[in-house]
């Protein structure tokens, strides 16, 4: 019989710690980690073709989409996160043991919690728990439930022993309900119980008006029953404190998941979320059971000389945005990152991660549509004015530093971000459309033809001609066979080397400026303030010379 898709058969490997071993629920599970190996498996996957560089514009959109969920750059959080994670895992299974019978006192135990109605009840005694459990703070977008889902990924979430003919879950993971209840919390977990193993314990246990105390002894049952390894609630922040019977009886709750039943929980939601755990000490203590991770925006500190190879020592941010940068599909793109445009980036995200990415994508779709075809401050500050104001607010609390402001705006999302990938594509296809109907009235193939040669550093009056006469001539051929034939005709059709002939002088209108390469004085003037003179314009740019600057360090 085939097993089924998230499900793997039991192999057994050393721990390589002593007091795992002897625990099949342990050995089961994947090795324990290096941090190299932490980072290759975390990291995210982009594929990089430098020809796409001049495909289509229409072609780039999606190539560049990629980004949004594929690029993932390990940091310190997240390597901090997934050690935590594994020794929370490993740690939970050392008291539910399927050799030593520990798993099967637990199940006793849940038997008579549900029997009595009471979560505190228990038959054994020596039936300990060395489970824990975390709290994971941070707004939204700061990647908390993507390193996660990243982290959670790296495990099989269900392993099967066959010579037990028990079956094992590692992970489950559940968002807490919107109208906050615990009843709904209870009817979540068995749903993500029923969508893992195909069984009907929603049906089951929803359908009947069981007491909370009642679903919460099942639901407790369940997790050790299938040995589930860590349950992750996500969204905490929608907890309703009155709904829930206050914050007492939900912590507890908690309480009793970790400390009797013996499952280790991780609690990940906003800042909205701290009042649960910060009400009191003693609630405080019990929400870090394994610590407590405040996930805050990546921080932008001012790079310092390593006193070793007195070079200067990258920070996270320079290296997470210089390993971004490269993952350019731009003709005119900057390969290296400008420390203003870098600067200009941080100060417009804030370093939330999510809209690091977010930013970055959509300007080089506006770079595409603009013809600009390369990403500047001016660019990007135009992008973040139109593309990101609903998270405005947001982005302001953080620069101002006031964690009320944080608090109150700390959900941050960017709605309808699919709606405005389709409006630039939309007009990176006009434009694309309009050049080519102009050149090769429509045809695709010659419009990525000239492009490759533009690349190519030719000139693109002298090809244009060329581009559409070899289409003439050989319709049957595809790019990659006419590439050579229109390559030989550009070189004949160049002047003799010796030959002095005065060049075309070529008109480039005031608003077209942006489109030239970044060396043109036009095009440093056009990223300058609106409303300023060329010479202002230039000195902004930093190409007027300090006469007065260099006299008193003269003098």
């Amino acid at each position: 019989m085939e097993m089924p898709k998230n499900m793997r058969k039991a192999i057994y490997l050393d721990p390589g710690v002593e007091r795992y071993r002897g625990n099949p629920l342990i050995e089961a599970l994947p090795p324990i980690l290096s941090v190299s190996q932490i980072r290759d498996g975390l990291s995210g996957n982009i594929k990089f073709d430098p020809k796409d560089i001049f495909a289509e514009g229409s072609r780039r959109v999606h190539i560049i989409a990629q980004l949004l969920d594929d690029f993932f750059q390990p940091i310190s959080n997240h390597l901090q996160l997934e050690t935590k994670l594994s020794v929370m895992i490993r740690q939970g299974y050392v008291g539910r043991n399927l050799d030593d019978g520990s798993l099967n006192a637990h199940m006793q135990n849940g038997y008579e919690r549900i029997m009595s109605g009471d979560l505190n009840v228990f038959r054994f005694e020596q039936a300990k728990s060395t489970a824990r459990s975390l709290s994971l703070i941070g707004c939204s977008g700061s990647g908390k439930s993507t390193t996660l889902n990243r982290i959670l990924a790296t495990y099989p979430q269900i392993i099967f022993h066959d010579k037990y003919n028990f079956t094992q879950i590692t992970y489950l993971k559940l968002d807490c309900p919107h109208d906050g209840s615990l009843k709904n919390l209870c009817y979540h977990f068995f749903r993500a119980i029923d969508e893992v193993l195909h069984t009907n314990y929603e049906a089951k246990y929803a359908l009947k008006r069981h007491s909370v105390e009642t679903l919460l002894a099942l639901m407790s049952q369940i997790a050790n029953v299938h040995a589930i390894g860590v349950l992750v609630i996500d969204e905490i922040q929608h907890l309703n404190l009155k709904g829930s019977g206050g914050v007492e009886k939900m912590l507890n709750f908690f309480v009793t998941l970790v400390n009797v039943i013996g499952l280790p929980v991780i609690m990940v939601g906003t800042p909205k979320a701290r009042p649960i755990f910060e009400t009191d000490l003693r609630s405080a203590r019990r929400g870090a059971g394994f610590g407590a991770l405040f996930w805050e925006p990546m921080k932008a500190p001012k790079p310092v000389l390593d006193p070793n190879t007195n070079k200067v020592k990258p920070t996270e941010w320079i290296a997470f945005t210089d390993k971004l940068w490269k993952y350019q599909w731009l003709q005119k793109r900057d390969e290296k990152l400008s420390d203003e445009v870098r600067d200009t980036w941080y100060e417009l995200s804030q370093g939330v991660l999510d809209i690091v990415v977010k930013l970055f994508v959509l300007a080089q779709l506006r770079a595409i549509a603009t013809r600009t075809e390369r990403i500047t401050q001016k660019l990007l500050k135009q992008v973040y004015d139109d593309e990101l104001k609903p998270v405005h607010p947001m982005l302001a609390a953080l620069r101002s530093g006031d964690p009320e402001l944080i608090i109150k705006y700390s959900d941050l999302t960017i709605p309808d971000m699919d709606k405005k990938l389709l409006e630039l594509s939309a007009k990176i296809h006009d434009a694309q459309s309009n050049a080519s109907l102009g050149h090769y009235q429509g045809n695709e193939q010659a419009e990525r033809l000239h492009n490759l040669l533009v690349g190519m550093d030719c000139e693109s009056d002298l090809i244009a001609p060329l581009v559409t006469r070899v289409f003439s001539e050989y319709p049957q051929l595809s790019v990659r066979e006419l590439m050579p034939i229109v390559l030989e005709w550009y070189q004949a059709s160049r002047p003799h080397p010796v030959t002095k002939v005065k060049s075309k002088i070529v008109k480039i209108k005031v608003p077209d400026w942006h489109t030239l390469d970044s060396d043109d004085l036009r095009f440093k003037f056009s990223q300058s303030d609106q409303d300023v003179s060329v010479y202002q314009g230039l000195k902004q740019s930093n190409m007027i010379f300090d006469v007065d600057a260099w006299l008193k360090v003269a003098g």
